[in-house]
């Protein structure tokens, strides 16, 4: 039987660069347990769908964040990937309101709206 996660390989490049925004491809790669020439596509698929950008600082990369975007899952469109990235890890400050979701008319994810019965 394969084995299989909950989570994609973006989410989880995604994540360890939320939290280690200056690490290598390298890096991100041995966290999620891929190889490094997917890590390089997956951040790549990142940038160009606006989630990541990237700057050169000295000799190394720092990645930003953009936790203001929405999934790209179209069942969850109203849940902001900053917020997604704060349930898996709690030390992240707490998010405002966001700017996109507003924007949308969409409403942030609640236990009550989508909560299934017993």
């Amino acid at each position: 039987m394969s084995e299989w996660t909950f989570l994609t390989n973006h989410a989880l490049v995604l994540s360890f660069l939320a939290k280690n925004p200056h690490s290598t491809a390298l890096e991100a790669a041995q966290a999620a347990g891929i190889r490094e020439r997917t890590a390089r596509t997956v951040i790549a698929d990142l940038e160009a769908a606006g989630y990541v950008t990237k700057k050169r600082e000295g000799r190394g990369n720092r990645h930003s964040v953009n936790l203001n975007l929405p999934l790209r899952d179209h069942a969850y469109r109203y849940v902001a990937v900053g917020h997604l990235l704060q349930t898996l890890d709690s030390h992240m400050p707490k998010l405002p309101r966001s700017p996109i979701l507003e924007r949308e008319g969409l409403k942030p994810w609640s236990r009550q709206r989508h909560s299934v019965a017993p």
